[in-house]
């Protein structure tokens, strides 16, 4: 991997606890034109007490619109709606760099409900 990263500093139990990390099923993609990097708009359902929320991610290196649609992700639910272009994005969703920087999706090993918060 290139370009080791070294840990960030340790932080309280309630810092953690504060970051809300949910299972989104993603039930709706679309190419984003529009963005600066090449993204895909993503609405994902996150059960009936958050409900639809929609989120932009630079993730076209792995993914299609195509291949996204049903997919199990987790995403922060409680970081504050983000402008992105036309198009804004009310969660962030997780996942990790590869071997050339590309990301790649975090999502659950085995079907969780969706809107089960991560702890």
């Amino acid at each position: 991997m290139s370009g080791a990263q070294v840990a960030s500093p340790q932080i309280s139990w309630d810092d953690f606890a504060s970051v809300d990390i949910r299972a989104g099923r993603i039930v709706r993609a679309e190419p984003f034109p529009e963005a600066r990097k090449p993204a895909i708009k993503l609405w994902l359902d996150f059960g009936a007490e958050i409900g639809e929320r929609k989120s932009s991610a630079q993730i076209t290196r792995h993914y299609s619109p195509e291949t996204l649609v049903g997919k199990q992700v987790l995403a922060v639910v409680n970081f504050p709606p983000r402008q992105i272009g036309p198009f804004r994005s009310e969660v962030l969703v997780l996942g990790l760099p590869d071997e050339a920087g590309e990301v790649v999706l975090i999502a659950p090993d085995k079907p969780v409900p969706d809107g089960g918060r991560m702890y």
